[in-house]
Order: structure tokens, then C-alpha cells, then sequence
């Protein structure tokens, strides 16, 4: 019988290998999809993951809509057999009635006894934002792929650009930190679930921020005085990006301040500004847009094969 339970469009690793996890540890029958291989081009990049439930649930997702279904109906068919599963879709695939509208090919692999072990291995490994490699068992031997922790956003600002970037990047799935010294502001985003909040209570107080190589810091303040101890603190642990609000005069005060308080002109370039693809908006959304849009472009991978054999 075709598949006709849900598809969750769940995209990072993290949060796939959390809710297989769940799976598993309430008993309930699932399996590991995974892809191996990409020939051409891809809805979806090498080593991503979606979980099949028992019920025809997937959470997650291996291309645009056009043979998901097909996947869960294999996935289904695996959690009865209890046997890995191998699948080959596009080029050279069997199934000649299911077209890869991308072109290429995509190989696949369903696992329906995963290694719980090294599930909650990698798990805890990307929620202490490390990287962590899981293998997989391929046509021809183990294949390894590495993941990396979900993307976070570190945002300090206050009024309607921190709220509405906070919202988009919430629907982007990054990890948010919030800090600003406007309480109204952090009460009225704390049904975004930030991983931390932080209250401002002096532009010169400094504050612990969770910064690592897979963070970006942005700040949407107008009032720039609040800027300084934060950008100084984030030049110096070296995020994938660091941009603040304000136009390139602004930018340039802000810099000539940052050399006089003792940042490295190494450490200041780093410092982005004006933020955004678009420059000279006045419209707190589109501002958004162009800070998250510039700050996804330079976004480090979040998985790569690491070897097979």
C-alpha cells in the first residue's frame, strides 16, 4: 500500500539524528535513510538524513517532493524485513518511472537497526557544537560522512530589525542567541526558544557569547554605543562572520574606535559593514533578508564525505 503519512521538513543532522533517537528509545520501529552518492545535481546535499517511522512518517527529506514517497514505501518495507536496503534513483536506477527532474543520480541507503550507540555519539558531539563523522554501510564497504554543528546566530540589537531577524532566522532553523538591553524586545521573542537570552545592562558590561568557528554575530543596533564590547570580544574568537548595522561612515567610526581600544587591524577586518547583499534599506524585513542572505553565503559546509573504503 503507498505511503500516506506525513513529511516533516526537518533538514539538519542534528535534528534528525534527535528525532531517530526518540524513535528508537520509545520502542517505536524506524529507519535511517541516508544519501551516499550524488551524480549531477541534487535536491539534497551528500550525507543528508531523514527518519521513516513505523506509521509512514518522514521526518526529513532527500529531494523536492518527486520520490520521498517512494523512499518512505522502501523505507516501510525495510522495518518489516529488519534488512538494509540499498536504493539507486535517476541514471542507471530500476526505477524508470521515477525521474530526477535535477538530472544525475542519487544513491541511497535505509537502515532500520541503526547503531543507537553511535547515534547518541554523534548527537551529543553536535549539541557541544563539535564535529562528529558517522559511517554508513555502502554498496562496496563502510562510507564515512562528516557533520557539522548546526549553524548558530548570535544577535545583540534592540527595536523592530532584531525582532523581525530573530523571527526569519528562527524559520532558518538557526541556532539563536539573543542579547539586548531592551527587555520589551527579549520577552516578546521568547516564543522563538533561543538557546540563551542575555539582558544589556551597560554598553561597556561585557557578555559571555557562545561563539565558535560554526557562529555568526550580528548586531542591528542604531544606538552604536552598544557595539563595541561585543564586536571586540567576537573579533578575537573568530565566528564564519561578523557584520554590524550602520552605513559605511558609520562602519568607519566604528573601526577607527575598535584600533583605538587595541583590536589588531587582522582582527577589524573581519568586521562586516554595512551588513547585507543590498545596501541602504530602510525596512526592517528586507534588512533582515539581506543580513541572513549575506550571512548564508558564507555559511561552512555542514556535512562532506570524509572516506570510504
Amino acid at each position: 500500500m503507498p505511503a500516506e503519512g506525513r513529511i516533516l521538513y526537518a533538514e539538519h543532522a542534528q535534528d534528525i539524528l534527535a528525532a531517530t533517537l526518540n524513535l528508537l528509545h520509545s520502542g517505536d520501529p524506524c529507519a535511517l535513510v541516508t544519501s551516499l552518492n550524488i551524480e549531477g545535481g541534487a535536491a539534497r546535499e551528500l550525507g543528508s538524513l531523514a527518519v521513516i517511522s513505523g506509521r509512514g512518517d518522514m521526518i526529513g527529506y532527500l529531494s523536492n517532493g518527486c520520490i520521498d514517497r517512494d523512499i518512505i514505501n522502501h523505507g516501510l518495507a525495510a522495518i518489516d524485513t529488519g534488512q538494509l536496503k540499498h536504493l539507486r534513483y535517476g541514471a542507471g536506477s530500476p526505477y524508470l518511472d521515477l525521474k530526477l527532474p535535477c538530472g544525475g543520480a542519487l544513491e541511497l541507503v535505509i537502515d532500520p537497526v541503526p547503531d543507537i550507540a553511535a547515534l547518541e555519539a554523534a548527537l551529543a558531539r553536535l549539541l557541544g557544537r563539535q564535529k562528529t563523522v558517522l559511517s554508513f554501510a555502502g554498496r562496496d564497504g563502510p562510507v564515512q560522512i562528516e557533520y557539522a554543528p548546526k549553524p548558530a546566530l548570535i544577535l545583540a540589537g534592540r527595536g523592530a530589525i532584531l525582532r523581525t531577524t530573530a523571527q526569519l532566522a528562527a524559520h532558518m532553523d538557526f541556532e539563536l542567541h539573543l542579547a539586548s538591553p531592551d527587555l520589551e524586545d527579549l520577552a516578546n521573542l521568547e516564543e522563538l526558544n533561543p538557546a540563551t537570552r542575555q539582558s544589556m545592562t551597560t554598553p561597556k558590561a561585557a557578555i559571555e557569547l557562545p561563539i565558535d568557528p560554526y557562529s555568526a554575530v550580528l548586531l542591528v543596533f542604531h544606538d552604536h554605543e552598544w557595539e563595541q564590547a561585543i564586536l571586540m570580544q567576537a573579533a578575537r574568537q573568530h565566528p564564519f562572520f561578523i557584520g554590524a548595522l550602520g552605513s559605511r561612515k558609520t562602519h568607519a567610526m566604528r573601526i577607527e574606535r575598535l584600533r583605538h581600544a587595541g583590536l589588531s587591524a587582522a582582527d577589524c577586518a573581519q568586521i562586516q559593514g554595512p551588513i547585507g547583499l543590498v545596501p541602504s534599506l530602510r525596512n526592517a524585513s528586507l534588512i533582515a533578508v539581506s543580513a541572513l542572505a549575506e550571512i548564508t553565503a558564507k555559511l561552512p559546509p555542514s556535512q562532506v564525505r570524509s572516506s570510504s573504503s
